[in-house]
């Protein structure tokens, strides 16, 4: 049964896929939405089953769902693996993406495109559910590949609009380029191993050599880098705010941003491997996490300060894979789903009351007006801004605690301080919209209204999964979370800390916490004055941030732009020099082909009809000989004989 549940689990959002791409114009909206949000729910429902019954026995699944490509040394099926860490991952994929769905259904309420919507949203479940639950590499790329392909579409959704054409275009390709380093890191795994399923793998670990080791891991947290919107390749994240809010909760919550993180996590024996490949992903994880909260500072749009809070996050979590802390971060990325899935859809609520206004300089005030959505949206910023008890505090204090005891004093203070600054960018972000004076203008203000119960039952339901969620992983270090992921993710090497030691660092983290409160408290609503003075004063590093340090200005002048120039270079030579050598071969073909033509028509042809009038004139002058008489026959007899006589004796004298 359990083996049945797992082939189901990615096959009901599939059939919504066919029948709303297939039929969906035949067929209401209120039937599009059910078939897409009601297949996610089996799949939820399926996945609890499957959840249940591998706590009470504790076993791991390996389920063929279709032998596909068999060969030689090369055997790849559609296969599944659900163990522990593939649980906690279908559990948040299909239980975010649920409420998702359910919230989606009075977002876009009226759009043009409702089916299609719906459509991309099930194919995109479809392809996370391959990646987290495929036994080997080959499945993980093929859903890798798929959320790629539907972040395209969900992004560029508003197609006719240029901005989110090429904030789509850009979230593709730059995909793409981590997405080689991952192939790459198939084909030396493949090389090395002669086999793509994990469990192989895995247990011939050991017979890679360090330099080996270190390749594949590389190429692995290349691709990991832009999946999960790291340094150097996050740029496409928060441009991709430019589709509908559900897709963004959806990107940037529960799926595609933590697949890089579950990547690494699945492939953590490799990286075990390589002391380098983990100090590099720790790096990248502490610089990415500071990095990204700087920019949060000053930004305007409410999507887009979420949006670098998610850059933020995710690096959280690769400085807790850099570090060994593998559950600690897949406890991270568990209650970030809760938090930051809330925070999108309120701040998508707050942007439905508004009717589409997104520029926090033109809110405040809401709290009375949309009162539902500003407890949820608080209850979401105090999650992420790591104060107790909410989830947020507890994965994010267990990384921070890992980091100090196990001597990574330099990324304990990088994060330290982007935890600092997060809680400063979110409560600033809460007063502007939410508190003070509004300014909005007249016409938007007489039309704020809440929004309806289908949008806010979901919001409730992760409002309270954020305040309870931590409790999972509750005490830090040898919580549930931990016991049931320790068969797959290990314990990370964790030590005998003094129960002081961490009392001290949980109070170290909440006072982090809690001087970001009471800084944005007292910029935003005590000395109202004080931003606006400080941007003035420090214009260079505001702009700079402002601006989110021209990175893109930098990568459009240093690859774009030159890409270009050298596209546009070899589009002039295609033109001139190939199409020209191509046009001047037709053209030289042409000629012989009209040579050719004027030879046979006057040269062989008027020959040969010279040749044929000639034969006629000669046989005219032959006939005339021809008279009947003899005496003609017999002059003609000995005209030849002569003739004959001459050149006997002209051979003779030779």
């Amino acid at each position: 049964m359990t083996d049945l549940l797992i082939k189901l689990i990615p096959l009901f959002p599939l059939l919504a896929v066919i029948l709303n791409g297939l039929l969906g114009k035949r067929y209401s909206h209120e039937t599009a939405h059910r078939l897409a949000w009601g297949s996610v729910g089996l799949s939820f429902l399926s996945t609890i089953a499957v959840f249940v019954d591998i706590l009470r026995t504790g076993t791991s699944y390996e389920v063929i769902a279709y032998q596909w490509i068999f060969g030689g040394d090369l055997t790849i099926n559609l296969a599944y693996l659900v163990d522990p860490l593939t649980c906690i991952m279908l559990l948040v994929v299909t239980g975010v993406g649920l409420l998702i769905h359910i919230y989606s259904v009075g977002y876009m309420h009226g759009e043009t495109g409702f089916t299609r919507f719906f459509t991309y949203m099930n194919l995109f479940m479809v392809s996370m559910l391959l990646l987290v639950m495929g036994n080997n590499y080959v499945v993980l790329f093929i859903g890798w590949e798929g959320v790629g392909l539907c972040s395209y579409l969900l992004i560029g959704y508003y197609y006719d609009k240029v901005s989110a054409a090429k904030a789509a275009s850009k979230a593709f390709v730059v995909n793409r380029i981590g997405d080689a380093g991952f192939l790459l890191a198939i084909f030396l795994i493949f090389v090395n191993f002669k086999t793509l399923d994990y469990t192989k793998v895995f247990a011939q670990i050991g017979l890679l050599s360090p330099e080996m080791a270190t390749a594949i891991a590389l190429c692995l947290l290349v691709g990991a880098v832009g999946k999960s919107a790291q340094i150097p390749l996050y740029t496409w994240l928060p441009d991709a705010m430019e589709g509908p809010t559900p897709v963004s909760a959806l990107i940037h919550a529960a799926t595609m941003v933590t697949a890089g993180v579950y990547m690494i996590v699945r492939n953590h024996v490799i990286f075990d491997s390589s002391p380098t490949a983990m100090a590099i992903v720790g790096t990248i994880g502490g610089i990415t996490a500071l990095f990204a909260a700087t920019i949060g500072l000053v930004q305007t749009d409410i999507k887009r300060v979420l949006a670098y809070s998610t850059v933020s996050q995710l690096g959280y979590m690769f400085l807790g894979c850099g570090i060994g802390a593998y559950t600690a971060a897949i406890f991270h990325l568990m209650t970030h789903a809760f938090f930051k899935a809330l925070l999108f859809l309120t701040a998508g609520s707050v942007i439905h009351a508004l009717s589409g206004e997104q520029d926090i300089r033109k809110m405040g005030g809401l709290s009375s007006k949309i009162p539902w959505t500003h407890r949820l949206f608080l209850i979401g910023t105090i999650a992420i801004a790591g104060i107790p008890p909410l989830a947020g505090f507890w994965s994010k204090d267990e990384i921070l605690a890992h980091a100090f005891t196990h001597h990574h004093y330099l990324l304990y203070g990088m994060a330290a301080l982007g935890a600092l600054l997060t809680s400063f960018y979110m409560f600033r972000l809460m007063y502007l919209t939410f508190y003070g004076t509004s300014r909005m203008d007249h016409h938007t203000e007489e039309h704020v209204h809440e929004s309806p119960m289908v949008m806010v039952g979901p919001l409730m339901v992760l409002g309270v999964l954020s305040i309870l969620g931590g409790f999972l992983g509750f005490p830090p270090e040898q919580g549930w979370l931990h016991q049931f992921l320790e068969p797959v993710a290990g314990l990370g090497g964790e030590h005998a800390v003094s129960t002081g030691l961490v009392l001290t660092l949980m109070m170290v983290a909440t006072g982090i916490a809690l001087l970001g409160w009471a800084l944005a408290h007292y910029f935003y609503s005590v000395n109202l004055s004080a931003p606006d003075r400080l941007a003035k004063q420090f214009k260079a590093a505001y702009t700079t941030l402002l601006n989110k340090y021209y990175i893109d200005e930098l990568y459009d002048l240093i690859w774009v732009e030159p890409t270009k120039t050298l596209g546009r270079w070899f589009d002039w030579f295609d033109r001139f020099v190939i199409d020209g050598l191509v046009h001047a071969v037709a053209q030289l073909a042409d000629l012989v082909a009209a040579a050719s033509t004027w030879a046979e028509k006057y040269v062989i042809y008027g020959g040969l009809n010279a040749i044929g009038y000639g034969n006629h004139l000669a046989a005219r002058q032959w006939r005339q000989l021809q008279s009947g008489m003899v005496h003609h026959y017999a002059a003609v007899i000995v005209a030849g004989i002569f003739l004959l006589a001459v050149i006997v004796q002209l051979i003779m004298q030779l």
